[in-house]
């Protein structure tokens, strides 16, 4: 039975890799700095959790304690946590605004997986997956700080499968595309909103350049996490594997 800690899972694509790793048997420990969706979520699933920001170093090496306690162990670390930062031109960016998104999206990363390796080292073995975007391929203007700091976590995440590999430490990147969920559709929103456009002719822009013309379920995320997790992909180390029905372009 695998034992998993899954940051940001109370809500959105976090949630639904929990949902997906609880259904394949998995035990589970939820990050989340939402109280009351970490309380909700541990209710409704039976996992258990911790209040936490990854931003914090301290908050980190709480919840990893926490979790090892919990679960007896930590199989699987999964870096879901992140935020969007700021839609605005590269000059009118602030230093907060640039910091703020390297230090979740990235340094919080980098803070659980310094905690959790030296547990998975002396079990030799663990799997860390860590979550970027399309948007790395594409490029997103006035994006730059989210957009960075997920080509970050990629870079880190193929160094991290070198260093990590002899130690039987798989490390893998997942980058989810158009996501049909709540925040998928308010971006959407905030967009036709910006272009002077209705919301199904930003969703049909949207899909003229995704090869697939589909948007991706947020399920679908979580079912490549756990196969990912999992014994058939035993092998299956510094990959960047897409989620995203081939997004062409973003604008």
């Amino acid at each position: 039975m695998k034992r998993v800690v899954i940051t940001a899972g109370a809500s959105g694509i976090g949630l639904a890799i929990v949902k997906c790793f609880v259904a394949s048997g998995a035990r589970v420990h939820v990050c989340d700095v939402d109280g009351d969706a970490v309380a909700r979520v541990s209710r409704e699933l039976g996992v258990t959790g911790s209040v936490a920001d990854v931003a914090r170093s301290a908050d980190v090496a709480r919840m990893i304690g926490e979790a090892t306690a919990a679960l007896g162990g930590i199989d699987v670390a999964i870096n879901n946590a992140g935020i969007g930062g700021p839609n605005a031109a590269v000059e009118d960016l602030s230093d907060e605004d640039w910091d703020q998104v390297l230090r979740v999206n990235l340094t919080g990363m980098f803070y659980v997986v310094r905690a959790v390796t030296p547990l998975m080292k002396a079990q030799n073995s663990g799997v860390i997956l860590n979550i970027s975007t399309t948007s790395v391929a594409t490029g997103l203007p006035r994006r730059s700080p989210y957009v960075v700091s997920k080509g970050g976590v990629e870079s880190f995440t193929r160094n991290l499968a070198r260093e990590l590999g002899p130690h039987n430490i798989r490390c893998n990147t997942i980058r989810p595309g158009s996501i049909e969920n709540d925040r998928g559709r308010a971006l959407l929103r905030a967009r036709a909103e910006r272009e002077g456009l209705s919301y199904d002719e930003a969703l049909q822009q949207r899909l003229q350049f995704i090869s697939m013309r589909s948007r991706i379920a947020p399920e679908e995320v979580g079912e490549t996490a756990v196969f990912l997790a999992s014994d058939a992909a035993r092998h299956v180390s510094g990959q960047c594997v897409s989620v995203c029905g081939n997004v062409e372009w973003e604008g």
